[in-house]
């Protein structure tokens, strides 16, 4: 056997009927009978109690996927590839610290280093306007008075 695993053999026995059929005929049949096997199989396995259902494996969100691909080009810059979707998302994201930890904030601000052409400079106009925004807003919210820190890095590094 190869690889250990079970091989089963399906043989058809035909009918003087069924002899007679086309052999486009005699497949759908075949296809038909398979099908009505695996009903059988499955209806079986629900009655012993046995799950039929496949499990989905859980896929990975848009954040965890950006931070993943921010890491690869900290870590592995010989095996990173350049995403367009995952460096917008980033750049979307950069001054919300739920999104983007303090951790990977760091190898953000190397990454901007490299932003080059339009992506810079809009990432540049958007930082100048949050930060009017901010400066008009005079706010004491922790969570602003965060995002504005991160402003300013990002502008210190840019500019």
């Amino acid at each position: 056997m190869w690889g250990g695993g079970k091989v089963e053999t399906y043989t058809f026995t035909a009918t003087k009927e069924e002899k007679e059929l086309t052999a486009e005929e005699r497949r759908k049949l075949e296809r038909k009978l398979k099908k009505e096997r695996k009903k059988k199989e499955k209806q079986l396995m629900r009655e012993a109690g046995i799950s039929t259902k496949k499990v989905e494996p859980k896929k990975q969100s848009g954040s965890e996927l950006a931070l993943a691909y921010l890491t690869s080009w900290s870590e592995n810059p010989e095996e990173w590839k350049f995403q367009k979707t995952r460096q917008t998302w980033l750049l979307l994201h950069m001054y919300d610290k739920e999104k983007v930890p303090d951790k990977y904030f760091t190898i953000l601000l190397d990454y901007l280093q490299g932003l080059q052409g339009g992506a810079r400079d809009i990432t540049v106009q958007k930082a100048e306007a949050f930060m009017k925004e901010f400066d008009d807003s005079n706010a004491e919210d922790p969570n602003l008075l965060e995002k504005c820190e991160r402003i300013r890095q990002v502008l210190q590094l840019l500019s």
